[in-house]
């Protein structure tokens, strides 16, 4: 499936510069792993390359649209845990994506996600 928003289409592509490009300069990013945002395009962009590095066969399979907020559904493998998500984009009045959330499941996806990251950050 091809999804329409820009930053989803950005990351189908495999361009990750365009995916950061969608982002406001003072964007706010919900991860699952961690219980405070992560605030500021420099630092989401940082995660964003990382998490490329961990997610194997990602790929979104449904996108829905209400105002400017967007949902895009993924599918994706860490090691060998299958895991499905949602990509939360809540757009600015410019369109650039000033909230993104993102949600992970099963548990045991989510942990190997976080392992994975830690392990890359070297806080293993």
């Amino acid at each position: 499936m091809s999804v329409t928003h820009p930053f989803g289409a950005a990351i189908e592509a495999g361009d990750e510069d365009a995916a950061v490009a969608t982002l406001a300069d003072d964007v706010e990013f919900r991860s699952p792993a961690v219980y405070r945002p992560y605030r500021g395009k420099e630092q989401v962009e940082g995660i964003l390359r990382l998490v490329a590095t961990v997610f194997e066969d990602f790929r979104y399979t449904n996108e829905w649209r209400d105002g400017q907020t967007t949902i895009l559904f993924f599918e994706a493998h860490v090691g060998d845990r299958e895991l499905q998500g949602i990509d939360i984009l809540e757009e600015a009045d410019d369109g650039r994506i000033a909230r993104f959330t993102v949600m992970i499941r099963p548990l045991s996806g989510l942990q190997a996600v976080a392992a994975a990251m830690s392990a890359r950050l070297g806080l293993a």
